[in-house]
């Protein structure tokens, strides 16, 4: 599907209690079961709900990715994103990083364990040697916040796969309209849904 199409149809089906063309919202926070843990794929609100997993489908389906998780903002998105790395473990990122995010990975996952350096990646040679042992994933965004800076996102992520490390990036500027990550070698993408993807100048994350 092109672009325009995935938009208003990817990951939307009819509901099938209705026949509604557009998902309905549903608002409830549990499900009725024909018996403990027999269900019909929902249990739980906070784990599963039918509109969630349709607004899901179709961000996963913008960035060409397997599949997507919304979270209640983009940095918990994020934090989700470096609990897959250990204590000891390193992030390289860009050096021009929005604020939250930057404070994110100082003040929270440093406290863990989990270090980060700030580096500038439009260099791809100087990125390589800049990863150290202890480097298991690139937290890379372009264009950055605030500076614009644009990273060079298949080069990088080409650095990533040759070091055997993890490439994220956070694509909230640019949008899936304009680039897709994943399509350039990235392992994951994450974006704070409610700036330009939702339609605003002011999240999610797929895979």
């Amino acid at each position: 599907m092109k672009f325009g199409t995935k938009v208003i149809h990817a990951g939307i089906e009819p509901d099938p209690s209705t026949g509604a063309v557009m998902t309905p919202i549903f608002q409830t926070s549990t499900y009725a079961q024909e018996a403990p843990g027999k269900h019909k794929g929902y249990e739980y609100a906070r784990t599963q709900n039918p509109t969630r997993s349709a607004l899901e489908a179709n961000l996963a389906a913008l960035e060409n990715g397997n599949a997507a998780v919304c979270f209640s903002s983009g940095l918990a998105a994020m934090d989700a994103i470096i609990r897959l790395l250990n204590p000891g473990d390193e992030v390289l990122s860009t050096n021009d990083l929005y604020g939250g995010s930057y404070r994110q990975l100082v003040r929270v996952h440093q406290r863990y364990g989990i270090e980060s350096r700030f580096v500038s990646m439009d260099d791809p040679e100087k990125l390589a040697q800049a990863i150290s042992e202890r480097t298991r994933m690139l937290w890379i965004e372009t264009p950055t916040n605030p500076m614009l800076n644009i990273i060079d996102i298949e080069a990088v992520c080409r650095v990533a796969r040759e070091k055997g490390i993890l490439a994220c990036v956070d694509n909230t500027f640019a949008s899936p309209y304009l680039q897709n990550p994943l399509d350039l070698g990235a392992d994951l993408v994450t974006h704070s849904a409610t700036k330009y993807l939702g339609g605003t100048p002011t999240s999610s994350m797929a895979r």
